[in-house]
């Protein structure tokens, strides 16, 4: 509405509309005529009087006095809604520049210019959401694009094979058509044109729709999850969704989704190595940094950004468009298969080049007859046009024999099986990142997991408290002190890095984000002790953060109430693993709010205690609080504390692990348990999965912890790690130096890792597998396959898998090595022994054609089954031609031969047939062969 129209008048106007729109049913035809009238004339009026501004077009034709136009344009400049534009955004974060953001009234200042709040974050209405993304874009890369179905078709017309064959069927076509004429002499030539051509057609869709299958994959890989905040309550979205004001949570191990600004946080420090190079962690914080890039990992602290460029307006955005991606990567077995592959091609280079000259000898000595029974070669007789020809057909003969010998369907086949297996896998709730983790995983041997969220359900619940030397269930008695009650308030409020949202319009629904142990004490500390976090948060400054990582298993917070000054009245809240805390601590509450001295008898008594709740597979944490700081340093203290209490938090095992297991150990697997809980708890869940049996109580090095293990000899290490079971309170660094010790024993280890410190070990391992739910960006970034539902039965079937497509391989090889055998000897003999070969090289392409592609295909994609899990793994150094593939191999080839050969010599008088038709028996015999075998192929290890 234009603002020289008063809302009295807009009122009264659309009063009048309404009124007016509203026609008497008992007026007369004639007078609802007038009226509608009188309607137009009035609604045309009074548009004009609400227009913003007349709009006038240029024209050839100048307008008349009178004329006027609306823009009626619902588009709008959405940047007049904003007091930034993407161009200063861009600006300040790229460059760095702090003047700028300065000038827009420092962090604070820019989320008010993009209409946002630092605590409630923007409106998560779709109009809103669009608003912005048509304002500021989307958070999409434009990637190069995929290659197309063409470019596969010329890659495969590069084989060198492929253009000696069209250069033979080019000749033969020619040579037949003006010896036989058009309507018989295309056949030969034509037929190895329509073989050639199948060939690179299924070749060329096998690649493509291979390339299409890493696409979507890729896509998926990197769909990450990530906190923002959105009308208060904090969520978590895909980071396509994210638009320019968004405020996003970031902690450990988060990868920065889009370019932004520093509001709010502590200890936060940056890894910049993807966009800078340096290997330096950089400190973002109010007084200094505060810019943010996409692309870049938290390595430490937490805190909110606001994000102020999105998609290809971000550094890390322009960087990607340009990167391709790279979907040749070449797998160990590929390798190994390559090698293979020309080992037999030089076999069947040689049988060939024999073959041609045998054959090139006979014809020019006149040892060869045509049907009619006259020498083919009489000397100067012979027109030159049939010596090409015949010299045309054993070149053909030799290059088909080339053609067959190199099983050019071996790398198709591991191909496709792992294409197959990558899409099948990711069913089975695994994502492969790296195709060579695919085949890798069928050869472990160890696999090391961790205990929470794998082995675990990490649906955690706090069961039992300890106040003091009291205990209690997960509810408090009615007679704990206020000031304990108060004192919890405070470690648990502002020691964490979740949140507690209360649902509108309920008093008693709430909804917690964060951790699992972060919302297991959230809950607990909101619902048993009243706690209402936001109040609590409103009272109190935060001074100092010091956030938890799986070193330290604590975290610590310096905090005072406000309106306080600096010096005056700091306290410490501390939390964390209960006897790291414990060992901090010289008083204790009791539940009546008095500080005691902790004596040795209570010490022993609180251990005992810490003991108790980890043979019930609890997870403790301890609570401890001091009452002042050191003055303005930023270390906080860490002895002479007073304990508060502590929590046994419940994860209850996931349903299915002990099965899985057990399978894994009956498949020869090894299984070792590496947690950072204690030791009581870790034994606590190891024997109730399975991984400790009755039998591993006699072995002393069955259960340790990451200390005892970190300070044995290298030679200690290597002598004991193979009879570790379950390895507690353990670093990032010991899992990292347990896989080292295995892989020197020749192991082939798999590990699971959910942490920014587990991306060593997850890279050391011959398989990393990280957690698709718990997992960091950076351990997700440092594995092979993420298991997208964080349960180690997955991890399971991901060895089954790995078996799956190994075994799949070797079915292959045994029978593309079987036919090929076969194929160079019948024709080697016949060549030599009768001057001729009984099968053709339309034949062989043909054979070649079903042998390669279909066979592939057909042996590529059998599934996994639980014979599988019988055998024992394979290891690192096993042949990929087992003696068991050998006899098949050898047996098989043999009655192939045996067969055609007597065919080839007695087949005539045998049936009492033509040349001719014996030479089609022979092929047709040979085919069917093929047929049988593939189903013998099927099972390796039975006897057929």
């Amino acid at each position: 509405m234009s603002t020289n129209v008063s809302s009295h008048a807009e009122k009264n106007n659309l009063v009048d509309v309404e009124f007016l729109l509203e026609l008497p049913k008992t007026l007369s035809k004639t007078n609802k005529k007038w009226q509608l009238a009188f309607i137009k004339i009035y609604c045309s009026r009074t548009l004009l009087n609400c227009a913003k501004h007349a709009t006038g077009k240029p024209g050839l034709f100048p307008r008349s006095l009178s004329y006027t136009a609306i823009d009626l344009d619902h588009h709008q400049d959405h940047h007049r809604d904003f007091k930034v534009d993407q161009e200063t955004l861009n600006d300040l974060v790229k460059n760095k520049n702090q003047e700028k953001l300065q000038s827009l009234g420092g962090p604070n200042g820019l989320v008010s210019a993009l209409k946002t709040n630092t605590r409630l974050g923007i409106n998560e209405e779709a109009d809103e959401i669009q608003r912005r993304r048509s304002t500021f874009g989307s958070n999409t890369y434009t990637r190069p694009p995929s290659k197309s179905l063409i470019h596969f078709v010329i890659e495969a017309f590069k084989d060198l094979t492929i253009l000696i064959l069209l250069g033979c069927a080019t000749l033969s076509l020619g040579f037949g058509i003006k010896e036989h004429g058009l309507k018989e002499g295309w056949y030969d030539g034509g037929s190895i044109f329509v073989a050639v051509f199948l060939v690179v057609a299924v070749s060329a869709v096998s690649n493509f729709r291979q390339n299409r299958q890493f696409d979507k994959l890729s896509k998926v890989s990197s769909n990450i999850k990530i906190d923002v905040v959105r009308n208060g309550r904090r969520q978590e979205i895909s980071i396509f969704d994210i638009v320019v004001g968004d405020i996003i949570c970031l902690n450990i191990g988060d990868q920065v989704p889009a370019d932004g600004v520093f509001v709010e946080g502590h200890s936060l420090h940056v890894d910049e190595s993807s966009m800078t190079g340096e290997s330096d962690h950089v400190e973002v914080n109010l007084n200094g940094n505060t810019f943010m890039f996409s692309g870049t990992k938290v390595a430490d602290g937490f805190g909110k950004m606001v994000v102020t460029s999105v998609g290809m307006n971000t550094a890390w955005g322009q960087m990607m468009s340009h990167i391709s991606r790279d979907t040749n990567e070449q797998t160990p077995l590929q390798t190994r298969l390559d090698k293979l592959t020309s080992s037999i091609g030089k076999v069947g280079l040689l049988v060939a080049f024999l073959v041609l000259l045998v054959l090139l000898i006979r014809y020019f000595t006149g040892s060869t007859k045509d049907e009619s029974g006259k020498r083919e070669y009489n000397g100067k007789n012979t027109k030159s046009d049939e010596i090409v020809n015949a010299v045309i057909e054993m070149v053909a003969a030799a290059v088909t024999i080339i053609v067959v010998a190199i099983p050019e369907g071996l790398p198709l086949a591991v191909t496709l099986t792992l294409a197959y297996s990558m899409k099948r896998m990711m069913k089975d709730q695994a994502m492969v990142r790296k195709l060579s983790a695919c085949e890798t995983m069928g050869s472990a041997t160890t696999i090391c997991t961790d205990k929470t969220g794998t082995l675990t359900l990490n649906q955690m619940k706090v069961t039992d408290t300890w106040f003091g030397l009291e205990s209690g269930e997960a509810s408090p008695s009615p007679s704990l002190s206020r000031k304990v009650v108060e004192l919890f308030h405070q470690g648990v409020a502002m020691n964490t890095t979740g949140s507690v949202f209360k649902v509108k319009g309920s008093s008693s629904e709430y909804e917690f984000s964060g951790s699992p142990t972060e919302k297991a004490i959230l809950s607990w500390a909101v619902n048993e002790l009243k706690m209402d976090m936001e109040e609590v948060v409103r009272e109190h400054d935060v001074v100092h953060v010091e956030a938890f990582n799986s070193e330290k298993k604590r975290s610590g917070v310096v905090m005072r109430k406000k309106g306080e000054i600096m010096t005056e009245k700091n306290v410490v809240h501390w939390k964390g693993a209960a006897e790291k805390i414990l060992a901090m601590c010289s008083t204790y509450y009791d539940g009546s709010g008095v500080v005691k001295e902790i004596q040795e008898d209570d010490k022993t008594q609180l251990e005992q205690i810490i003991q108790s709740m980890a043979a019930k597979s609890l997870r403790c944490i301890a609570f401890a609080y001091s009452e002042h700081n050191e003055g303005f340093t930023k270390k906080l203290k860490e002895e002479n504390l007073s304990l508060l209490g502590i929590v046994g938090i419940k994860d209850p095992c996931r349903p299915g692990v002990k099965k899985a297991v057990e399978d894994c150990q009956f498949a020869g697997v090894n299984i070792k348990m590496i947690t950072g809980d204690n030791i009581f708890t870790a034994r606590a869940i190891a024997v109730e999965c399975g991984i400790l049996t009755p039998e591993d109580e006699t072995n002393e090095d069955a259960v340790l912890e990451g200390e005892a293990f970190r300070s044995y000899t290298q030679q200690q290490r290597l002598e004991k790690v193979e009879r570790i079971k379950v390895m507690a309170r353990s670093s990032p660094f010991d899992k990292l130096l347990m896989v080292k010790c295995l892989k020197e024993l020749g192991h082939v280890v798999a590990v699971t890792g959910d942490g920014t410190n587990d991306a060593p070990a997850l890279k050391e391992a011959d398989i990393g597998l990280s957690m698709g739910i718990q997992g960091t960006e950076v351990a997700k970034e440092s594995s092979d396959i993420v298991i997208l539902d964080d349960n180690f039965a997955s991890v399971a079937t991901v060895l089954k898998w790995g078996r799956c497509v190994y075994n799949n391989i070797q079915k292959f090889i045994q029978f593309q090595l079987t036919v090929n055998v076969a194929a160079l000897v019948i024709n080697f003999v016949a060549a030599v022994s009768a001057g001729e070969v009984p099968l053709t090289a339309v034949q062989l392409l043909w054979v070649n054609l079903i042998m390669d592609t279909l066979g592939a295909l057909a042996l590529a994609t059998e599934k996994p089954t639980n014979d599988l899990m019988k055998n024992k793994p394979v290891g690192r150094t096993a042949p990929l031609i087992t003696n068991v593939m050998w006899r098949n191999l050898l047996a098989q080839a043999f009655y192939q031969i045996s067969v055609l050969l007597v065919l080839q010599f007695r087949g005539r008088s045998i049936f009492g047939v033509t040349e001719r038709v014996k030479n089609t028996l022979i092929f047709n015999t040979f085919v069917l062969c093929q047929v049988f075998n593939e189903f013998n192929a099927r099972s390796l290890e039975k006897k057929n």
